[in-house]
C-alpha cells in the first residue's frame, strides 16, 4: 500500500507555487496609499491568485480588496451581448432583425443594419461622442460628468443622422453607438430597463450579487473605486464624464469576487450553452467573406492598430497570442481601465481592474498569464 501510493505521488505532476511570481511582476506598482488595482488570476476553475493594492479613494483611503467594485468600461460589453444571446435563445430577438424592426422609427440608413453587425462592429454607425461634438458646437456645451447623455440621448442623436461611416458589414470600426444601441433593444425585447435585463437573466442567477448597471439617482454602488488621473502633483478624482451615463457600452460596475464567478459560467457554460459560446467567440467575417481590419489612420483612442488585421465577435476580441486561442477585451474611461484576457486552451484567466489611468493593463495582465502559463 505504501509502495503504491510512494508510486502515484512520484507520478503526480508538481503544484507549481507561481505566486511569488505573481507579486514580483506587481512589485512597485501601486505606491501606499495611492489609488491602486485588483487582480485575480483562475487556472482551471479555481483562483490562484487574488490582490488588492492601492485605495479605493482618496477620502476614506478604503483599501481595495476582491469586493471593491470598479466601473468595468467596454468590458461591459462582453455582458451586454450575452443578454442579446439569451434574447435570441428566448424568441424575442433575431441576429438578422435590423434596426428599424428593433428599434421602431430608426431612419432608413439603418434599414441593412442587423444585431449581428451591432455586436460584431461592423454595423458603420457614426460615433456618438463625435456627433455630441458636432453638436456642441452647433448648440453650445449641452453635456457634462454632472449632466450626463443618457441612451435615449445617444438614439436620438443617430436618429438624426442620414447615412452611415460605411456601407454594413463592408467594413469594421470599434463603436460604442453600437452597443449602446444594443442595451436599448435588449431592454425593449425584454419589456423593462436594461439593469433590470442584466440582473435578472444574468448577474442573479451566477451570483453576481455586488455586480449592476449604476444609473445615477436610481441605485448606488456600495465599496465603490473612485477613478483617479495622476498629475505633476499627484493623483486627482476624476471618477465620472460627460459619457459615463450609458449603459450597454460601458455602464456596469463590478468586483474581482463577482467576476470570478462570470468567469467560472463561461469556462463551464452555466449561462450560455456550448453552441452559444462557440457563436459568440467566432471572428466575424465582412460581407464579401474577407476578414475585417482596423480602420486606417492614426493611432489611439479607440483604434488600437491602424490596418492591421482584427478578430472580434460578440463582446471579444479573439486574436490569438503567442499561438494561443485568446478572448479578450479591455476597457478605458474615466479615471478608470480594465481588463479580461481568456486562455481556454489552458483554462487560464487574469482579470486586472484599476481606479486609475496611468498603468499599462494590456501589458500587466499578459505578463501575469505568463507566469501562470509557465512561459516567463
Amino acid at each position: 500500500m505504501f509502495a503504491l501510493a510512494f508510486l502515484l505521488l512520484a507520478g503526480a505532476a508538481p503544484v507549481v507555487d507561481r505566486e511569488p511570481a505573481m507579486s514580483a511582476v506587481l512589485k512597485g506598482l501601486v505606491a501606499d496609499g495611492d489609488p491602486g488595482l485588483g487582480v485575480l488570476v483562475r487556472k482551471n476553475g479555481r483562483t490562484v491568485f487574488e490582490r488588492g493594492y492601492g485605495v479605493r479613494d482618496l477620502r476614506t483611503r478604503a483599501p481595495i480588496d476582491s469586493r471593491t467594485r470598479f466601473r468595468l468600461a467596454s468590458v461591459t460589453k462582453q455582458m451586454t451581448a450575452a443578454s442579446i444571446v439569451l434574447l435570441v435563445r428566448d424568441g424575442r430577438l433575431r441576429y438578422e432583425d435590423t434596426l428599424p424592426t428593433v428599434l421602431p422609427g430608426f431612419p432608413a440608413y439603418g434599414s441593412g443594419v442587423t444585431v449581428r453587425h451591432l455586436l460584431t462592429h461592423t454595423s458603420g454607425l457614426p460615433d456618438y461622442e463625435q456627433l455630441m461634438d458636432e453638436a456642441e458646437k452647433k448648440n453650445g456645451p449641452t453635456w457634462t460628468p454632472e449632466r450626463q447623455i443618457r441612451d435615449d440621448e445617444v438614439l436620438a442623436l443617430l436618429q438624426k443622422e442620414t447615412r452611415g461611416v460605411f456601407a454594413p458589414g463592408t467594413s469594421w470600426a470599434y463603436s460604442n453607438s453600437g452597443y449602446v444601441l444594443l442595451g436599448l433593444i435588449a431592454a425593449r425585447a425584454a419589456g423593462k430597463p436594461f439593469g433590470d435585463v442584466l440582473r435578472e437573466r444574468i448577474f442573479a442567477p451566477l451570483g453576481m450579487t455586488r455586480t449592476l448597471a449604476y444609473e445615477k439617482g436610481r441605485n448606488d454602488v456600495p465599496d465603490r473605486a473612485y477613478g483617479h488621473t495622476k498629475e505633476a502633483a499627484g493623483f486627482r478624482e476624476t471618477d465620472q464624464s460627460s459619457t459615463s451615463a450609458t449603459l450597454g457600452d460601458g455602464g456596469v460596475y463590478s468586483c474581482l469576487e463577482d467576476l470570478a464567478k462570470w468567469d467560472e459560467a463561461l469556462r463551464t457554460n452555466a449561462l450560455l450553452s456550448k453552441e452559444e459560446t462557440a457563436q459568440a467567440l467566432t471572428p466575424a467575417r465582412l460581407r464579401d467573406g474577407a476578414p475585417p481590419r482596423w480602420p486606417k489612420g492614426d493611432q489611439g483612442g479607440d483604434n488600437l492598430y491602424p490596418g492591421q488585421p482584427v478578430a472580434y465577435g460578440f463582446g471579444w476580441f479573439l486574436d490569438a497570442w503567442e499561438g494561443r486561442p485568446r478572448a479578450w477585451h479591455h476597457g478605458e474611461t474615466t479615471g478608470f481601465r480594465s481588463i479580461v484576457e481568456r486562455f481556454p486552451a489552458e483554462a487560464v484567466s487574469v482579470i486586472v481592474l484599476a481606479n486609475r489611468g496611468d498603468i499599462d493593463l494590456k501589458s500587466l495582465a499578459l505578463e501575469l498569464a505568463k507566469v501562470e502559463l509557465g512561459t516567463r
